[in-house]
């Protein structure tokens, strides 16, 4: 099994020789929305305070405020969309090499071209579909409650790790997959990110910028963290090598 203190140890090796890598692929993961953060926006305007038309019947104050209201609405709406496509056209892709990198790293194989890695004919709508299937499973979660929704991120949290193993391992057997790895090892988890929250802390105390230096740390333990459960997983027959497209080595 795996202990806090040593994927950290681990981590911090895989660093001290490739930290401005490292440090690059965070801020990329970072802007792509990959770092696990989400949020919900609720629209609670009352729509008994608009005009009892579509369109005024004079063009009074109360007509220009509608105009700018429905104005303003297309505007944000536009935002939504192109946010939306940029987070699952661009930053899925993104997401699945820079997991890719960090866990190639952590086997002594630091090359920055993995970025690239989802970009390809053979990969790229598969690892869409499938990271897809888990951000759709993971809203109806939260739609429940917050908790389950916190448990279920934790438990499809190696998805975009496996896919950066074998990205056409299907995106129902990635969920899957990512399931059975974290089966019991979810509240060792949670206290594994508690453990950075001193230093995320210190981090936006030093105006916020701190918070970037710690991220490679974080996404290094990480990988280190999916090696340890894949190994795990391996040994108990859950997945095999052919299946992740692994070396016997591994």
């Amino acid at each position: 099994m795996w202990d806090r203190k040593g994927l950290k140890a681990r981590a911090k090796d895989v660093l001290r020789t490739s930290y401005w890598k490292a440090f690059l692929m965070s801020l990329i993961i970072a802007f792509v929305g990959g770092s696990g953060g989400g949020g919900s926006i609720n629209f609670n305007y009352n729509f008994g305070d608009f005009p009892s038309s579509f369109m005024p019947s004079k063009w009074d104050g109360d007509g220009i405020a509608f105009i700018f209201i429905i104005i303003l609405i297309l505007i944000f709406l536009v935002v939504i969309l192109f946010a939306l496509a940029f987070r699952i056209f661009l930053g899925f892709p993104l997401e699945v090499g820079g997991r890719r990198y960090f866990v190639q790293a952590a086997q002594d194989d630091v090359n920055m071209n993995y970025l690239g890695y989802a970009f390809s004919k053979a990969k790229y709508l598969d690892i869409i579909k499938a990271m897809l299937w888990r951000g759709f499973l993971l809203f109806l979660w939260f739609l429940l409650l917050i908790i389950p929704g916190i448990i279920k991120t934790y438990a499809y949290s190696l998805v975009p790790y496996i896919l950066a193993d074998n990205p056409n391992i299907g995106y129902k057997r990635a969920v899957e997959l990512s399931k059975h790895m974290t089966a019991g090892q979810k509240f060792d988890m949670f206290v594994l990110d508690l453990s950075f929250l001193g230093w995320y802390l210190l981090g936006f105390i030093a105006f916020f910028v701190g918070v970037l230096f710690v991220m490679p740390y974080d996404n290094a333990t990480k990988a280190e963290l999916y090696l340890a459960l894949r190994r795990n997983a391996l040994d108990q027959g859950i997945c095999s090598y052919e299946e992740l497209r692994l070396d016997r080595v591994v």
